[in-house]
C-alpha cells in the first residue's frame, strides 16, 4: 500500500509559477512510475507529467515546455514545477504512483485567475 499526500496548490495569477510536491509513504525507487494528473470541472482526468524510476519523463501535449517533473529518492517525493500558468491550467491536481497497482492522492486545487 502506498499513501500519497500533495501540497503546494493555491490561487495564482496568469503567468505565475507554482510548485506542487507529493510525499510518498514508500521508497519511490520501488515504484515503476510517479506522476501528476489533473481534472478540471466537467472534464476527464488527464495526464500532466510522468517520471519513471529511471528518470524518463513524459508530458501532456498541453504542457509545451512549461512544466517540469522531478523525483527525490532521498526524500521520497515527486514535484511538479509549473511555470507560465494559464487560466486553463485551473484544476485539481492529483499525485499518482504505479507498481502493480495504481495509487492516488487526495488532490490539491490549483486556480489560475486574475
Amino acid at each position: 500500500q502506498v499513501q500519497l499526500e500533495e501540497s503546494g496548490g493555491g490561487l495564482v495569477q496568469p503567468g505565475a509559477s507554482l510548485r506542487l510536491s507529493c510525499a510518498v509513504s514508500r521508497n519511490i525507487d520501488s515504484l515503476n512510475f510517479l506522476g501528476w494528473y489533473r481534472q478540471a470541472p466537467g472534464k476527464e482526468r488527464e495526464m500532466v507529467a510522468l517520471i519513471s524510476r529511471r528518470d524518463t519523463t513524459r508530458y501532456g501535449d498541453f504542457v509545451k515546455g512549461r512544466f517540469s517533473i522531478s523525483r527525490d529518492s532521498a526524500k521520497n517525493t515527486v514535484d511538479l514545477q509549473m511555470n507560465s500558468l494559464k487560466p486553463e491550467d485551473t484544476a485539481v491536481y492529483y499525485c499518482n504512483a504505479k507498481d502493480q497497482r495504481n495509487y492516488w492522492g487526495q488532490g490539491t486545487q490549483v486556480t489560475v485567475s486574475s
